[in-house]
């Protein structure tokens, strides 16, 4: 379904967001069809809009998009005398404001697919990519990349498109292109919404079947992203202006009854996901609509008893950490909604593995475990070895990790003492230094840790996994190897650039 530039212009104009035209009065170009926006000229194809946007955006941008077809471009009202004069003859819109612009006018060029498909988004301070890759899994079913597209942290699928993601949340000509490819892919839509996306009009007009909001905290309240908790609030909270059911966390804290309240206010309908009282097996106080009991960790997965308002059943997941059940139960209700049925979800959450996050793989004796887990604060780092050596009560445990370096500061000397009550020993090393020297990190580390904990420096990742591998295999005893932080990265900031490195989970698989 095409479009052409006089209707964006006037769907522009309508919301007060249209500055001026050029190229379009009484032209034959004002009737151009338009079949889709761009915001990276190496992507344009003919017929498409391409919008100029960005701190670092170039004139030679435009010339590269109008050579591969672009019919017309948009713009704001800083760059629009030069651009004119870049391309004097082609037909341009001139935004007063260009993200919300680039927002109305890419969801149009593209035909509003999510008038045509389902589509779940997510968002939450954590979370949000474990139970992205649960929803799927449970959609997908035992045919993988059959029913669920999905846009996130680690991976964009389109049923047209695959691979690593640039951000969680996608620009929003990307973001629609990504929708159009799965509507005639015949795919569902997963996706992860980050504040970002939500708080710079990257998901602007996008109806969700299902939002869902699992939880909110402190980690990305900084100069560089929210500059106050109630700014970050404000911005998960945009999920819900076009949802028709919301999915919320029962027992979140802070802002429970905030979440709830925007939510019953925005949605037709609220549905809410829990754990069981911290007795461990009673239903908890707040009466959810579908949650968790009887939970018990196991040596490679956690059992638990799953309910929702038509069923319980035992449930099963193949990812460690307790705190996984929670995101289990979470995409249980958001499959539910979906229409996905119970012998669904319960495979789909058997079936589930995340790359990078709490990845688990075991010797074939059974005696060496090793967990890859994205954990790179104090918080996440005591979650997942407090998990694991609930698992492993009596097994030799080392776990390796590093701080970042140019931000956050307080994670290297959260990190060791939050790690220190689980492990044997514990190994420091390299995790995006940045500009800082990696030695000088590690230096602080070895300070934070408690004296009666053992720990070594090994300044290179691979040969500190290679170390703690080594340990683990001469303990003389079972015993797990936990690698923190990276989770399923492919390379390491340091003070001269990105540099290559193999990623934790396939190093430790072919160290087993």
């Amino acid at each position: 379904m095409n479009t052409t530039i006089k209707r964006l212009a006037e769907l522009l104009d309508a919301q007060g967001l249209l500055a001026s035209t050029n190229n379009l009065a009484d032209s034959p170009a004002a009737k151009t069809p338009v079949s889709g926006c761009d915001c990276d000229s190496r992507v344009v194809e003919p017929g498409h809009l391409f919008v100029c946007k960005g701190a670092a955006f170039k004139p030679a941008f435009l010339t590269s998009a109008l050579e591969a077809g672009a019919v017309g471009y948009l713009c704001d009202e800083a760059h629009a005398a030069e651009l004119a004069n870049c391309a004097p003859h082609i037909p341009a819109l001139v935004a007063t404001d260009l993200r919300t612009a680039m927002a109305v006018v890419s969801a149009e060029a593209w035909g509003h697919p999510d008038a045509r498909t389902h589509i779940a988004g997510i968002t939450g301070t954590k979370g949000k990519t474990t139970v992205a890759y649960f929803v799927r899994a449970i959609l997908d079913g035992d045919e993988p990349l059959s029913h669920a597209a999905t846009l996130g942290t680690l991976e964009t699928y389109d049923g047209v498109e695959q691979g690593p993601s640039r951000n969680t949340t996608p620009e929003a000509p990307d973001l629609w292109r990504h929708l159009a490819n799965a509507v005639n892919s015949g795919l569902d839509m997963v996706m992860e919404v980050s504040s970002q996306g939500l708080k710079y009009q990257r998901v602007e007009g996008l109806s969700y079947d299902v939002a869902a909001f699992l939880n909110i905290g402190v980690d990305h309240v900084s100069p560089l992203e929210h500059p106050t908790f109630e700014d970050y609030l404000a911005s998960k909270l945009l999920i819900f202006k076009s949802a028709r059911t919301a999915v919320i966390n029962a027992q979140m804290d802070p802002a429970h009854a905030q979440v709830i309240r925007n939510a019953a206010n925005a949605c037709d309908k609220v549905v809410t996901f829990g754990m069981a009282s911290s007795e461990g097996s009673g239903q908890p106080d707040t009466t959810p609509d579908v949650w968790a009991s009887n939970v018990i960790a196991e040596r490679h997965g956690i059992s638990f008893e799953l309910h929702t308002p038509q069923w319980s059943a035992l449930a099963r997941i193949g990812l460690t950490g307790l705190f996984n059940v929670e995101n289990a139960v979470a995409a249980a209700a958001i499959a539910q909604q979906l229409g996905a049925s119970r012998e669904q979800i319960l495979s789909g959450l058997k079936r589930c593995r995340v790359p990078g996050r709490m990845d688990v793989v075991a010797s074939k004796d059974g005696q060496l475990t090793a967990i890859v887990d994205y954990a790179h604060n104090g918080m996440a780092v005591q979650k997942v070895l407090s998990d694991v050596r609930l698992a492993h009560p009596d097994d030799y445990l080392v776990a390796v990790f590093g701080a970042t370096g140019g931000k956050g500061a307080e994670r290297r000397f959260e990190m060791p003492p939050a790690a220190a009550p689980y492990a044997d020993h514990l190994v420091f090393t390299e995790d995006d230094p940045g500009p800082e020297p990696v030695e000088r990190i590690c230096e602080q580390m070895v300070e934070a840790t408690p004296d009666s904990t053992s720990c070594e420096v090994v300044l290179d990742r691979t040969q500190a996994v290679r170390r703690a591998m080594e340990l683990a295999r001469n303990a003389g005893r079972p015993a797990v190897v936990c690698v923190l932080g990276k989770g399923h990265e492919a390379r390491q900031l340091r003070a001269n650039g990105p540099a290559a490195m193999v990623p934790d989970g396939e190093l430790v698989r072919s160290l087993l």
